[in-house]
């Protein structure tokens, strides 16, 4: 373009000096007749400015990641710790139940001491109490099927918003563990209504056994189910498969209910076989706690489940077996 126009200002300025490409301090053609542009005064200045920019915006991606990096790490620190705290007082909770005498019941089996009420107590106190235990135990259970979908939560979320990511990772975790605190109370519930029963009725304490065989046996047949299935695909999946979460307390909790409410599905037959087992059996806790670790977890974990039933079908039958024979 600057050629361009001196070269328009040659043909039409025959006073400028040099055939009107002479240029003077002023910036025209030495007649004076025709001013010429200077150059931008701000050329270097706004490079100076980009350049700060630049710089300044690289600096905030850096502390972006830093931050990041100390969030990722305190919530796995967390959790670690919530997993050791909740395992050492579960483990010191089944200490002090098994010191405690189980009443003998007809049928040859132990009636556990937590679903009674104890001198003093209120049903109220009881309750808390179990409730209690019941969300310590399922943290300590839980924690290691959890922990990879409370990432992927922080993962997706992280995605539209780093705002606020702890709080709303906390709310997901708190939430899931409202669902498995309802399920505890129901499970409260079913067993102080049932051990008062079985404490009057005689006949109902001698069937006991083989009514726990044939729970065991249903749990195995129900780890082969499509609904297993289904739910235990979502346990996998969640959230990665519901693409970007928007990242406020509103979604956050309606995505700690929906995780809550799939755990709880697809736990229900090996929970079940842990309340009628020994609640507080730390042997069975540990089986059913790896059984629902591996099959979350490991690749095909279908083909674990089903592996599972298997073990409880032979177990229940086995119960089963034992009972009529007795």
């Amino acid at each position: 373009m600057r050629r361009e126009r001196l070269a328009n200002t040659h043909h039409a300025c025959s006073a400028c000096r040099w055939g009107g490409r002479g240029e003077g301090a002023a910036g025209a053609c030495y007649a004076g007749a025709h001013p010429l542009p200077n150059p931008s005064p701000i050329k270097g200045e706004g490079l100076k400015n980009a350049t700060l920019i630049s710089v300044s915006t690289q600096w905030k991606e850096k502390e972006d990641i830093r931050m990041l990096v100390a969030s990722q790490r305190a919530f796995v620190g967390a959790a670690a710790a919530l997993f050791g705290a909740s395992t050492a007082l579960t483990i010191a909770w089944c200490r002090s139940m098994s010191a405690m005498h189980d009443v003998p019941m007809p049928g040859g089996w132990n009636m556990s001491m937590m679903w009674m009420r104890m001198p003093g107590q209120t049903w109220p106190d009881v309750a808390m109490t179990f409730l209690g235990m019941w969300l310590v135990m399922m943290a300590a259970m839980m924690l290691p099927a959890l922990m990879p979908m409370l990432w992927r939560y922080r993962r997706a979320s992280e995605a539209t918003s780093q705002a606020h990511i702890d709080a709303l990772t906390a709310l997901v975790a708190a939430t899931y563990f409202f669902v498995w605190a309802l399920f505890g109370a129901i499970a409260f519930l079913a067993g102080a209504i049932l051990t008062s029963l079985e404490m009057q009725l005689p006949a109902l304490a001698r069937a006991v056994p083989g009514v726990i065989g044939a729970i065991v046996l249903v749990s195995g047949v129900l780890q082969f189910s499509a609904w297993k299935a289904h739910h235990l695909t979502c346990c996998r999946r969640l959230p990665d498969c519901c693409g970007l979460l928007r990242a406020d307390a509103r979604s956050a909790w309606r995505h700690g209910l929906r995780l809550g409410l799939h755990c709880v599905h697809c736990c229900f037959g090996l929970t079940t076989v842990m309340l009628v087992v020994g609640v507080m059996d730390l042997r069975a806790m540990a089986a059913v706690t790896a059984a629902i670790s591996v099959e979350r977890l490991a690749p095909g974990g279908v083909r674990v489940a089903r592996f599972t039933g298997l073990v409880l079908i032979a177990t229940g039958a086995f119960l089963i077996a034992r009972a009529v024979v007795a």
